[in-house]
């Protein structure tokens, strides 16, 4: 068959124009398009049926290469080995192991890249960068993430783990969550070197055996009414923003972001859309007289936030009220710790069901049975326990509470 082969010339080739197939021998052609381009292609047969190859273009590959490419083929078709199948292979191979080269890093900024619209708050994304960032960052960041093993995880968790638990255990999860997303993505493969249960537990003690867990600070019950008494001498937003954090048992995020367009004053209600709630489901919270004191007394301030920071249209800074409390020296206690001194008071001091004071506080049923049952919210009993909350806070009266739902009504349209 030799004599078969090599039947085009560099001149036919550059000059060829018209439409169609230029056999070179072996199966071996130049295809000139019917816009004038120009390709090769290897025809042959295997296991009975007509196969075709490209080859690439004649601008890439000359007359000479395109010969040299059907030369390999032909040898890999006399090994009973399909060209196209093997290309196929080898592609799809460079492919994985590029990928593969993948940094820790990258994947690490990927995965917060796929999974910051699912956060509820903008923060849970900013902690997840700062802590792979300074923590896994120098050490494994610019390692491909296929090579990450156990003694790499270890190196970045073990200093953490008896000096900040809390953070290490934190960071081991994120760690634990990248490397499992890269094994999806075919980034990496084997066993994730991360994982807790049957893996690190072995190798690091339980966390809470490290260090007792410290709940916040809270302030005794029985100390509350002459805080309460204290604190409305105090002026300023956060001063109004405590007391209110008090007298509804919120959270510190759900207070300075409300908003007056959450308030219904003629029902008395604040009612917290879920996106601004830790457990991200509506929560309403029936408003005391004294609760409604505290926005008549922040009515006169700008904008749709109740209580506005230093900048225009920004809400207060989350360390305010815990600087307020400082300054009025209880900085012993914590701006969440009432929330607790509001649960012990519901416990000891009054008859109300558990369930009540847990909802109150927004508290997810841990009974999955339970909450699968549980239609309403019990608002009309946690209505009575918040009026009974603002008793013992020590109320304030406020004059004119229709005066004050007339200006809402009124401040609600003209916004």
């Amino acid at each position: 068959m030799a004599h078969k082969l090599n039947k085009l010339s560099a001149r036919t080739v550059a000059t060829a124009s018209k439409h169609g197939l230029y056999a070179d021998g072996g199966g071996l052609y130049l295809r000139v398009g019917r816009g004038g381009a120009k390709n090769w292609c290897l025809r042959f047969m295997l296991a009975g049926k007509a196969r075709e190859m490209g080859l690439g273009g004649l601008s890439k590959v000359s007359l000479a290469e395109a010969r040299k490419k059907a030369t390999e083929h032909r040898l890999q078709l006399a090994d009973k080995v399909d060209p196209i199948e093997r290309r196929k292979a080898e592609s799809s191979a460079r492919k994985i192991e590029a990928a593969r080269a993948m940094t820790f890093e990258q994947c690490a900024e990927a995965y917060i890249a796929a999974h910051r619209a699912g956060w509820r708050n903008p923060k849970h994304a900013a902690q997840w960068e700062m802590t792979l960032t300074n923590y896994a960052g120098p050490v494994m960041g610019a390692l491909p993430v296929q090579a990450i093993d156990a003694a790499l995880v270890m190196k970045v968790i073990e200093p953490l783990w008896t000096i900040k638990p809390e953070t290490a255990s934190r960071l081991r999860g994120r760690i634990e969550r990248v490397l499992d997303w890269a094994k999806v993505r075919g980034y990496r493969d084997g066993e994730n070197p991360a994982r807790w249960r049957g893996y690190l537990d072995h190798q690091l003690p339980a966390r809470g055996k490290v260090r007792r867990v410290k709940h916040h600070a809270a302030l005794r019950f029985a100390e509350l009414p002459g805080f309460m008494v204290a604190l409305r001498k105090q002026r300023g937003v956060a001063s109004r923003a405590l007391e209110f954090t008090i007298l509804t048992a919120a959270r510190t995020g759900e207070v300075i972001g409300a908003r007056w367009g959450e308030i219904d004053f003629a029902n008395r209600v604040w009612t917290i859309p879920g996106d601004r709630m830790k457990g991200g489901r509506e929560h309403r919270i029936p408003l005391s007289k004294s609760a409604l004191a505290v926005l008549e007394h922040m009515w006169e301030q700008d904008g749709e936030l109740i209580f506005p920071g230093l900048k225009p249209g920004k809400p207060l800074s989350n360390m305010a009220m815990l600087i307020l409390l400082a300054r009025v020296g209880r900085g012993d206690v914590t701006v969440h710790g009432f929330r607790s001194t509001f649960r012990d008071w519901a416990a000891e001091r009054t008859n109300f069901a558990r369930e009540v004071a847990e909802i109150a506080l927004a508290h997810a049923i841990p009974d999955t049975v339970e909450a699968a049952y549980r239609r309403g919210d019990l608002f009309d009993k946690r209505r009575k326990l918040m009026d009974a909350w603002a008793a013992y806070c020590g109320n304030v009266e406020i004059d004119g509470v229709g005066k004050l739902v007339s200006l809402a009504h009124r401040k609600t349209n003209n916004r």
